[in-house]
């Protein structure tokens, strides 16, 4: 069963009267429980889709499916609820806020909702342990390493239990160690607890743990 669809999809942006196009014309199933690599030279158009399937961007034209939802025809309120109940982000630089704790950042999507505080640190200290650092949930982010900071964005990105996860890069900023872990963690988040991942990787590595590769080139989809 396709969790996401994407359906003749174009985009492109404009600079002053020139349009430049980034994507031309795709369409693809996403099956939910899918480990999808998105892999592709600079400038193929790889964020610019992520982007689109998260609902932080519009296509040019086509639709986007998720679930029974079409994304495309939500307006940005609605859209902006939509990303926050259904997507979790997972970046190559972490944006974690130095000025709070471990906890505290993991926290911050969790204030949206209307669960109690006693519920709230119940999911975080949850998601905490998950990625294995419930021995660091008082560390403010310059106490952690970079391999520990994007383990507390990854349990920031799954606290609300999203529906499927988006990674852009989520080795790019890291070691080869620590890059390995991070890529296991995200093993585990799809095998055992069938979390839809869709990863955007310039890393070979990290495309060999996905179970579904597509290469994008000038915005054709392969």
């Amino acid at each position: 069963m396709s969790l996401i669809s994407i359906q003749t999809v174009s985009k492109s942006y404009w600079r002053d009267s020139l349009e430049i196009p980034v994507l031309n014309n795709i369409s693809f199933e996403i099956p939910e429980g899918e480990f999808l690599g998105l892999m592709g030279p600079s400038g193929s158009g790889k964020t610019t889709l992520l982007n689109l399937i998260a609902g932080i961007d519009r296509p040019t034209k086509g639709a986007i499916k998720v679930s029974d939802t079409d994304i495309t025809t939500l307006n940005e309120s609605d859209l902006a609820k939509w990303r926050a109940r259904h997507v979790g982000f997972i970046f190559q630089f972490y944006n974690l806020l130095p000025v709070l704790t471990a906890f505290e950042n993991v926290e911050l999507p969790l204030l949206l909702s209307k669960l109690s505080k006693k519920d709230r640190k119940e999911h975080v200290e949850f998601a905490l342990k998950i990625v294995g650092l419930s021995d660091r949930i008082h560390h403010y982010p310059r106490q952690l390493s970079g391999g520990q900071e994007q383990r507390v964005a990854i349990a920031r990105a799954i606290v609300t239990d999203p529906i499927f996860l988006v990674a852009d890069e989520p080795t790019g900023d890291l070691d080869r160690v620590s890059a390995e872990e991070i890529l296991k963690l995200l093993e585990r988040l799809n095998s055992e607890f069938k979390k839809t991942i869709v990863m955007v990787t310039h890393d070979p590595r990290a495309a060999e743990k996905a179970h579904m590769l597509r290469h994008l080139d000038k915005g054709e989809l392969s």
